[in-house]
């Protein structure tokens, strides 16, 4: 199954958009990473007559909550799949780190009060997952405005040990074409598991369409060569996303 979503990038009044170069290491399979750093992706389904409410509360407040910690980006989805949809990327130190910053959270009325709450009764469903950056990967900066695809897989069991190596001669391969930035692959420990979200930075989504009507990630998730197949196993795109990040 294959979905198209497109995120829409929202330009708005904000300056800290950080995307912190991370060397990454080995997880699920093999080595874990040293340092422990990890990021969260969360995702509210929202109620359709609500979306433009929440997102003007998020951008009005949203400093409430990166008081706390580091938000990487925050995505509306545009098109495809399920829309009326947004998600967003938390980076954390160690799960230690998270604790701590959901005791504060609890503790801090201004946010529960102008944010949490008011948001809460906008919301239909809320998701989670804790995600690790695969280990030939960095956390990229986008160069400047654009908007974002999120290609979700559903891998073979096993890890980046596993499928690794083929998966990244893929993603490589499509970086080379240039119509396209990798942002960051990352790989689920919690959540929906041996599930990888690519993250690319598309300057338009014209620009996007018109680069990856042969692109070489495509080809290769469709071919039968023997070398590929075997290191992957099954596997699928679960949902291509489009979107903004209202966050930047």
């Amino acid at each position: 199954m294959c979905l198209l979503m497109v995120l829409k990038f929202f330009q708005e009044n904000y300056s800290h958009f950080y995307f912190n170069e991370v060397v990454c290491s080995s997880f699920a399979t093999g080595p874990r990473q040293n340092d422990g750093m990890f990021y969260e992706f969360r995702t509210y389904a929202l109620k359709p007559s609500k979306v433009n409410e929440f997102l003007e509360n998020f951008k009005k407040n949203v400093h409430l909550r990166t008081a706390h910690s580091e938000l990487v980006g925050y995505w509306s989805v545009e098109f495809g799949g399920r829309i009326n949809k947004v998600f967003h990327i938390w980076k954390y130190d160690n799960f230690a780190h998270r604790t701590a910053v959901r005791k504060a959270l609890a503790k801090d009325k201004e946010w529960q009060e102008q944010f949490l709450i008011p948001n809460l009764a906008l919301i239909d469903k809320q998701e989670s997952e804790i995600t690790y950056l695969v280990p030939w990967c960095k956390l990229e900066k986008p160069p400047k405005e654009g908007v974002y695809e999120l290609a979700t897989f559903q891998m073979k069991p096993g890890g980046p040990a596993l499928w690794g190596d083929a998966f990244k001669r893929a993603i490589n391969a499509h970086v080379d074409r240039g119509y396209t930035r990798l942002v960051g692959v990352f790989h689920t420990e919690y959540g929906t598991l041996n599930r990888v979200h690519v993250l690319w930075w598309n300057e338009s989504a014209d620009s996007r369409a018109a680069g990856s009507l042969l692109g070489p990630l495509r080809l290769w998730l469709s071919t039968s060569q023997a070398d590929k197949v075997s290191a992957l196993g099954p596997i699928k795109v679960v949902v291509l996303e489009f979107a903004i990040n209202i966050y930047t």
